[in-house]
């Protein structure tokens, strides 16, 4: 997070209006609900975990054991049977 200084920012009359809340504190401005991400959107891990994860489905379900997957995607036993387990 960057320092700005607020008279840059914001509008004379709005910066008056500030004021006469808070003066000479740092203050946080947060971004409205609608401009937030969910985990993974920005870099795409989302989409690489849930495709890595059906793959450990699909191998499960063709007989690959737990402990081989756990193995394979250097994953814990407890992880693997947490997505093979899931219920969609």
């Amino acid at each position: 997070m960057k320092y700005s200084n607020a008279e840059f920012i914001f509008p004379e009359e709005l910066l008056r209006i500030i004021q006469e809340y808070v003066q000479g504190e740092l203050v946080y401005i947060p971004k409205p609900k609608e401009a937030h991400l969910k985990w993974g959107e920005k870099t795409r891990s989302k989409s690489m975990v849930s495709a890595r994860n059906a793959e450990i489905q699909s191998l499960f379900r063709n007989g690959v054991s737990i402990g081989e997957l756990a193995d394979r995607y250097f994953l814990s036993c407890e992880s693997i049977k947490k997505i093979v387990y899931k219920k969609n």
